[in-house]
């Protein structure tokens, strides 16, 4: 039994260690290539990380993020998203705040600026 969890975690380890490979594959042809098209670098790239995730994907880390993200996407479909009225309204509230602080500093450097002339 012990064989079959080291032999998963040592596949888990190589498809980590070729997603990686992969990865810095794609980030080193697309400069040192650099006078082919920036359209074919891009897809190249794109490719390269896609096959980069598909090897991620295929080991238990991998499918534990592939977990976390669907269980995040279910949460964000739970939030309830303000209205377009509820977010005018708090940026307006924001704003007037805004403006009242920048008048409050404005008037205490006034009063500090003339306080600072009048001693020297």
């Amino acid at each position: 039994m012990e064989t079959k969890i080291d032999s998963q975690g040592t596949t888990d380890v190589l498809k980590i260690i070729a997603a990686l490979t992969m990865l810095g594959i794609g980030i080193v042809g697309f400069y040192y290539y650099s006078e082919i098209s920036d359209l074919y670098r891009i897809v190249a790239l794109i490719v390269a990380l896609g096959i980069a995730l598909l090897l991620y994907s295929s080991t238990a880390g991998g499918q534990n993020t592939l977990g976390f993200l669907k269980a995040a996407q279910n949460e964000i479909k739970k939030v309830v998203w303000p209205t377009r009225q509820e977010t005018s309204q708090t940026t307006l509230v924001v704003l007037v705040v805004v403006v009242i602080f920048a008048i409050i500093l404005w008037l205490l450097d006034l009063v500090l600026s003339s306080l600072v002339n009048f001693v020297i």
